[in-house]
């Protein structure tokens, strides 16, 4: 049980890429709060298999829905299964994404515009489609997931630190813009999170020797969980969160060399 009330029961919330990592933890906490959801993303069979779970464990009203918001006809999908299902929507997580990173000169036409519009566009995308919702209702929560590379790109990190650089203007700009309709935006940019995109980098397996590797390089001395990670979500989607917003939070370790 929350031990702090965060008024998450009965809100609708859609989360983009559900199925693993960081958006299927998103889901799970939305759920454990009361909240109803749905998650969306590419591949239906693992998505189906990791929200039959969270049902039987929550008991919580979630919709999967396999889609690829990197398309506008993915976008327009899972909003308006969230409004058929639910009638509105009070919270986006905009949280699809993959690591792409390369040299400059590697970096073709084709994979800069599929990192924009996987990070970028489906971000404008679902916000243009949920805000007119949240305006109606009076209010609203619009969560960005970038990185630290948005804020202090790395050498070869190509093209995700443009894309999650936009991402925080993004978020910038419609909080300034819609902050009298008490729709709040906030991104989160993360460091180094237990993921299913991290766990493939393993080396021969050794998860858990990977992670304590990584940890080295964070000052607090480990890899964040991925619970972690959920539990700022739902405190920025909740009532405790209601004078925050256009506010890009590193949640890092301390890695991240800027605020």
């Amino acid at each position: 049980m929350d031990t702090l009330e965060l008024g998450l029961k009965g809100k609708v919330a859609i989360v983009t890429g559900g199925s693993e990592g960081l958006g299927k933890a998103a889901v799970e906490r939305f759920a454990r709060s009361g909240a109803r959801v749905v998650a969306c993303a590419r591949r239906k069979d693992v998505l189906e298999r990791t929200i039959d779970d969270i049902r039987k464990a929550t008991g919580a009203e979630i919709v999967p829905l396999a889609a690829d918001v990197s398309q506008a006809a993915g976008c327009e999908a899972v909003v308006a299964a969230a409004v058929r299902q639910f009638s509105t929507v009070d919270i986006l997580l905009n949280n699809a994404g993959t690591s792409a990173g390369g040299s400059f000169e590697t970096v073709s036409d084709d994979a800069w515009q599929s990192d924009l519009d996987l990070k970028l566009m489906a971000a404008v995308r679902m916000s243009r489609l949920v805000i007119p919702h949240m305006k109606r209702q009076g209010g609203g929560r619009i969560i960005n997931v970038v990185n630290t590379g948005g804020k202090a790109p790395r050498a070869q990190g190509l093209p995700t630190s443009v894309s999650r650089a936009a991402g925080i203007n993004l978020t910038k700009s419609l909080a300034n813009e819609y902050a009298a309709d008490r729709i709040l935006v906030n991104a989160i940019c993360i460091g180094l999170v237990k993921s299913a995109q991290m766990a493939k980098r393993a080396k021969d397996g050794d998860l858990e020797g990977h992670y304590r590797e990584l940890g080295k390089r964070v000052p607090i001395g480990r890899v964040a969980e991925a619970s972690e990670f959920a539990d700022l979500v739902a405190f920025l989607a909740s009532d405790r969160a209601a004078f925050i917003t256009g506010t890009a939070i590193n949640f890092d370790g301390g890695i991240s060399p800027v605020v």
